[in-house]
């Protein structure tokens, strides 16, 4: 037996050690493939990066969202980590039966520590078995997370997992048995029941099952090791290593997820400016957002590489959820599988140029399999007909809502990669959804989406009983205000969000808080634009609103004028311009404090300069806007704002704060017909209508339109009572602070002299 166990493993570990390191150096060479990032931007402050891999998965900060599996898969992650010693020690009993660890072997504290990792990784894995199994799409369908999952890989890792914490214990016993443990000892606290049952054995018999067990243990390690070293894209095997490269050079050193602002298009790795990319030489060469997965950064391969496909994503996905073909699972599976099938062809020196011609030469390529020069031939945005890897519908149905970048326990920047591939397809292959192109256009002749001239962006101000501040006509600039009130496209041009714009500057007068706004001056801020895919139009508005803002701030190139960032206060009721303006406006040189309108309602009301006071009756429901929540991080303001309003009683919805589904309308889906599935806003809508509500309340311009507009469609067809409402949440607080509540309470119109709280502003 013992001859057969050495012969056998050690041929296995000879063929899964050689397999594993080629395995190696070809992911890493497959990485190497992708562009260049920013210098810098992903390996700047190392010991913060370090601080924030051990923080998330000593932490297991992401997957303990998820309660039971979260703590299973703790167990796992670190008895994968940490039980490598038990493989020296299989090895050293193959020819001994009775060998231990030098040092180690025999020491209480790591014996101890054995028996319960050993445990816990089993009964760990076994939970997640269970979890699988209870969730298998035949089961669930769509509504599973592991859809479209490789399911004989998942299975395969987890019974190998199942098997070799089985052969640990097992060993344990045995050594017990070995040793002469005749009662309960601390070093056998898990496996002293398998010691007892091995204790009658005779010693050869012992020594054998010692053989066969290290084989198992060895055998198994082995032959994982083998399948997944011929699986180089099998992430949910590889993910155990590429895991802490991924984590180590996300986006944000400090931990934060890839969300708020986009980056801005690179080319070889730099920024592009349009308005000298052309004037410099080689800027016909440069590439425009990603039409080939080797355009992807090397950031990017390697989140391909780590995707582990538990479909946390997909759960999430709004798109998903309401019948669309994406699922950002699925989408970096496919750019996973199509680069490592292309990769032969890539690392032999193929590829094309701008103009579609072939880079290397047949000499070249000789040698390369004919599989991947067929997956080279592949476009990477296609039709099924066309043998496309990413269908352009799967493209185009992305809210960029992040719910899928907030859920990944890996850390892979599922929106960056969707967004580069829509910039090419924009600004090279002007293909995308032709209502869109409506919205470009009006945003490139008018400054808005809707087309409206200019003046019409003042027109709000003549519906409200008090003079509202222009700067250039009733203040010179914005050194004599508080805040400038950036109103924005929607909150000046729409008339359902245009009662939130009223409601939040006539609150801001009764307070006393001196603002002024830019009126029409103002152009949209370039965020549909720029989630469209079209970075050149966004970096157009963009700039012009900068040079606006800074000379409404007092600011002057010509003169060397600089004014402090603290002293430029911006504060908007949408959350897409309040996002650009605070955090992709700094990429074009506007570095501004911006806060959200609930953010300073809030403060308004600790203050004691606004006080709610007349009961508002009813049961509310709050949706939380993705661009606010989940790329902001702002969920309390507006929470606390309802519950200081008397007499309203807040439910949350199922789906709420991280966890919150999108409207619809985010990543340009508001200018695109929705012609998939169950529209997004009915799903959200659906799923307030359950709890019953008197009001559904929201802080967002674009939320208000979608919830509004589902609301009207279902009480016409009878399916919501005529008494639920759409509003936002400024306009209950103004219903609850301007009427008196007696003779005694607060005049409408009340104001105080004390100069404005400063709320923080966006980071």
């Amino acid at each position: 037996m013992q001859l057969a166990a050495i012969i056998v493993t050690l041929a296995l570990t000879a063929v899964g050690v050689a397999l594993f390191a080629r395995a190696i150096a070809q992911i890493y060479r497959f990485v190497k493939l992708g562009q260049p990032v920013p210098a810098g931007s992903r390996t700047n402050d190392w010991k913060l990066r370090t601080a924030t891999l051990i923080r998330e998965f000593l932490g297991h900060t992401r997957m303990n969202r998820w309660a039971v599996v979260g703590v299973a898969h703790w167990f796992v992650a670190i008895g994968f980590l940490t039980l490598p010693p038990t493989i020296i020690n299989a090895y050293g009993q193959l020819f001994q039966a009775d060998w231990a660890l030098p040092l180690l072997g025999g020491f209480l504290p790591y014996e101890m520590y054995i028996e319960f990792i050993g445990l816990m990784t089993t009964v760990g894995i076994a939970t997640l078995m269970v979890i699988r199994l209870l969730s298998l799409p035949s089961r669930a369908g769509r509504k599973s997370r592991f859809a479209g999952s490789k399911a004989w890989q998942g299975y395969f890792v987890e019974y190998v997992i199942f098997i070799i914490g089985l052969a640990i214990l097992m060993l344990r016993g045995l050594e017990g048995a070995l040793h002469h443990v005749e009662s309960y000892e601390p070093a056998y606290f898990v496996s002293y029941p398998l010691v007892a049952l091995f204790g009658g054995l005779s010693l050869t018999a012992l020594q054998n099952l010692v053989y066969f067990w290290a084989m198992v243990k060895l055998g198994t390690t082995m032959i994982w090791m083998i399948t997944v070293s011929l699986n180089t894209n099998m992430g949910v095997a590889w993910h155990r290593f590429l895991a802490f490269p991924n984590i180590w050079f996300k986006r944000d050193a400090k931990g934060g997820t890839a969300l708020g602002e986009l980056q801005p298009m690179t080319s070889g790795g730099k920024p592009i400016d349009f308005e000298t990319v052309f004037d410099e030489e080689g800027g016909e060469e440069t590439q425009f957002g990603v039409s080939q997965v080797e355009h992807f950064s090397w950031k990017g391969i390697l989140d391909f590489s780590t995707c582990t496909e538990c479909g946390r994503c997909q759960s999430q996905c709004p798109a998903w959820n309401t019948g669309k073909p994406l699922s950002p699972k699925l989408l970096i599976m496919s750019l996973r599988d199509h680069a490592y099938a292309k990769a032969p062809y890539l690392l032999a020196g193929g590829g094309k140029t701008m103009e579609g011609e072939e880079k290397a030469t047949a000499e070249q390529l000789k040698d390369v399999p004919a599989s991947a020069l067929a997956e080279a031939e592949r476009p990477l945005i296609g039709t099924y007909e066309e043998n496309g890897v990413i269908d352009p519908d799967v493209l185009w149905s992305c809210t960029t809502c992040g719910a899928c970048v907030e859920q990944c326990p890996v850390d892979i920047e599922h929106v960056d990669h969707i967004v580069d591939m829509r910039r090419y397809q924009v600004m090279i292959e002007s293909a995308f959804p032709s209502e869109a192109g409506t919205m470009l256009k009006n945003l490139e002749k008018k400054g808005n989406p809707w087309g409206l001239a200019k003046k019409q962006r003042l027109e709000w101000t003549k519906e409200v009983d008090f003079e509202v501040p222009v700067v250039g006509k009733t203040v010179d600039d914005l050194t004599e205000v508080d805040y400038l009130f950036w109103v924005g496209c929607a909150g000046a041009l729409e008339d359902r969000a245009k009662k939130t714009t009223k409601a939040f500057a006539e609150l801001l007068h009764i307070a006393g808080v001196k603002f002024a706004i830019m009126g029409g001056d103002e152009k949209c801020t370039g965020d549909s634009a720029r989630r469209l895919g079209n970075e050149f139009l966004f970096q157009q508005l963009g700039e012009e609103n900068v040079a606006t803002l800074n000379a409404a701030f007092g600011e002057d190139e010509d003169e060397g004028i600089t004014v402090p960032k603290s002293k430029k206060k911006i504060v908007s009721t949408c959350p897409h311009c309040f996002n650009t303006i605070a955090n992709e406006y700094p990429q074009l040189g506007g570095e501004y404090e911006v806060i959200h309108h609930t953010q300073l309602l809030q403060h308004l009301i600790d203050e004691g300069k606004l006080i709610p006071v007349t009961p508002v009756e009813g049961l509310i429901t709050y949706h939380d806007p993705c661009y606010l929540g989940r790329h902001n991080q702002v969920y309390t303001p507006p929470r606390e704002i309802i519950g200081k309003v008397p007499g309203l009683r807040n439910e949350e919805m199922h789906r709420h704060k991280e966890r919150g589904f999108c409207c619809g309308a985010g990543g340009a889906r508001m200018w695109m017909e929705e012609r998939i599935g169950k529209r997004v806003n009915n799903e959200r809508v659906d799923e307030a209508l359950s709890l019953n509500p008197d009001i559904v309340s929201t802080a967002c311009p674009f939320c208000l339109v979608m919830l509004t507009d589902s609301v009207n469609g279902k009480k016409n067809d009878g399916s919501a009572k005529e008494s639920v409402q759409v509003v936002d949440v400024a306009q209950l607080l103004l219903e609850s602070v301007r009427t008196p509540a007696g003779p005694e309470g607060p005049e409408d119109g009340d104001t105080t002299e004390s100069a404005a709280p400063e709320p923080q502003p966006a980071q």
